[in-house]
């Protein structure tokens, strides 16, 4: 079993290596709030609420280590899809039809249906077994953690795309709605799984947690980080596209590329 310096070595690992903006997160799913450490910030103790995709904001951006479960979680749905409450599926979907997120009740019943195929009946039938989840930076996490999560950009993500494949192992399989992406895709999926996800964020990760409209995500069991980072840039050898990108150049352009490249070159040649 990997110790919790390992987690963080891989977590500044990767943070350095593709010079992510944010840092990786480590996330701990907990079936008691007796596992919640004292250094973590709880909004309800504050006397306030966050989303869970804004509770990941506060640690890749600001450093911090975040404890939330339903009585810290604004986000109902998530709790719900978390299954961190008693909420039957029937409840679900009627929230989401008032929401108006989908064209119809059968549009949602569609999408629970879909959730409870790739989670399992005995996940979504058997509700409260856990009551929330810690998050830290993986680069200073105090726990061995359930799943990470990275925000970065297009170039990145094809890079732990990769690695992930190199073997053809863990290839990401993932569908997208533009919901619930970071949450439940990024965290919960994976621990649940045990398989990588992609994550485009979707509307409430865009208007509450400040993700900005390049980032996308992917999500995966904690202990895939090292099979990641001793993979890094290893597709291609020494064709491996790299970081920075490293971009064809055409060797083959001249003067005659635009017309007014030729012009000015004609007019060189001219007063030579």
């Amino acid at each position: 079993m990997k110790t919790i310096e390992e987690y963080r070595t891989q977590g500044q690992d990767i943070y350095h290596k593709l010079h992510l903006s944010t840092y990786p997160i480590a996330i701990k799913y907990i079936k008691g709030i007796d596992e919640i450490p004292e250094n973590a910030m709880r909004p309800s103790t504050l006397g306030k609420k966050m989303a869970l995709c804004q509770a990941f904001t506060q640690i890749r951006r600001w450093g911090s280590t975040v404890a939330m479960t339903s009585e810290d979680n604004l986000c109902t749905p998530a709790t719900a899809m978390h299954r961190w409450e008693d909420i039957t599926m029937e409840e679900i979907i009627e929230s989401q039809v008032r929401q108006g997120w989908h064209k119809n009740i059968e549009a949602e019943e569609q999408r629970l249906k879909a959730f409870s195929k790739l989670l399992g009946d005995e996940y979504i039938t058997n509700p409260k077994q856990y009551v929330g989840f810690i998050c830290s930076p993986l680069t200073g996490t105090a726990f061995i953690p359930d799943s990470v999560l990275i925000y970065c950009d297009g170039v990145q993500i094809t890079h732990i795309i990769q690695a992930l494949s190199y073997e053809h192992k863990y290839v990401p399989t993932s569908s997208f709605e533009g919901f619930e992406e970071s949450c439940i895709k990024g965290g919960l999926i994976p621990f649940v799984t045990q398989k990588p996800q992609v994550v485009i964020p979707g509307a409430g990760d865009r208007a509450f947690a400040a993700i900005s409209e390049h980032e996308i995500g992917i999500g995966m069991p904690a202990s895939l980080i090292f099979y990641v980072t001793e993979n890094l840039f290893k597709t291609g050898g020494f064709m491996n596209i790299g970081f920075p990108l490293k971009t064809m150049l055409p060797m083959d352009l001249n003067e005659e590329l635009t017309p007014g490249f030729k012009y000015l070159w004609d007019k060189i040649d001219q007063n030579k």
